[in-house]
């Protein structure tokens, strides 16, 4: 009886979470526009997704600023978790709890902040404003994620790469980084999931004239919601529920790369 019971709370726990989610993909296929009717089966509202301009330069404005904010932002907390490691441990706590404190704070203080500065600095806020804000917003969660990576890490292989003859770069790359990638990896599908589903910073970041998916179904809500809004929704759910599957089954899959790569070189 008491598993049953814990069943059914996982069960209604479940559904209270995406009952929503589920009845919006289904209205994203409703030909009428009434939510409260069935109008039959349709596309329509795919196509009118796709033909229109607006969604699709959001969706741009979203998939690059996510991309390159991911990919800057991996390669600078990679290098900051090689420094932090390298420093004593009272350095090296001061450090993690700075970093820390973006993760907690409230979103809206960080987009207040950088808006901010940048009117500060005198920087017209666009594209590139975004970008910046999303790659300092992205850094602490990617530092988390290659942080405890690589404390597991042991530097015996890469002193004894150099004492081999490998140059510091060279032993790095060959070394140090294919124990790192799973942790690397986590932290790029993070960043990325995180700045393709962020609100708030790109709010106050985005200046006039660009809009990012977020904001652009803010703006369609105030004014009414029309069921473009239910596809695009459901596209960005799929996304979302994609990376969020690679993010916790393609690091394991490294991760078992990474043993046969170590115990193929000891085999050598």
């Amino acid at each position: 009886m008491k598993k049953v019971l814990q069943k059914a709370y996982l069960a209604l726990i479940l559904i209270f979470l995406y009952a929503p989610i589920l009845t919006l993909m289904v209205l994203s296929f409703n030909a009428s526009k009434s939510r409260a009717k069935w109008g039959g089966f349709t596309l329509r509202w795919y196509q009118e997704m796709f033909d229109s301009s607006t969604i699709m330069d959001a969706l741009y404005n979203s998939l690059s600023i996510a991309l390159f904010a991911a990919i800057i932002a991996t390669l600078i907390g990679v290098l900051a978790c090689i420094g932090i490691q390298a420093m004593g441990k009272g350095p090296r706590a001061i450090c993690m709890t700075l970093n820390n404190i973006p993760i907690l704070n409230a979103e809206i203080v960080t987009g207040l902040s950088l808006m901010i500065c940048f009117g500060a600095f005198g920087i017209s806020l666009g594209y590139g404003t975004i970008l910046v804000s999303h790659v300092a917003f992205c850094i602490p969660y990617v530092i988390l994620s290659v942080m405890p990576r690589l404390k597991t890490t042991s530097s015996a292989a890469y002193e004894a790469a150099m004492d081999l003859g490998a140059p510091p770069i060279q032993a790095f790359f060959r070394v140090v980084l294919p124990d790192l990638m799973p942790g690397i990896l986590s932290g790029f599908l993070l960043a990325f999931t995180m700045s393709l589903d962020d609100f708030v910073i790109s709010y106050f970041t985005r200046g006039r004239g660009i809009n990012t998916l977020s904001t652009l179904v803010y703006t369609q809500v105030r004014r009414g919601i029309v069921p473009t809004m239910y596809a695009l929704s459901t596209v960005i759910f799929l996304a979302v529920l994609l990376f969020l599957l690679a993010q916790n089954f393609l690091p394991q899959q490294l991760e078992k790369l990474s043993r046969r790569h170590h115990a193929r070189r000891a085999h050598e």
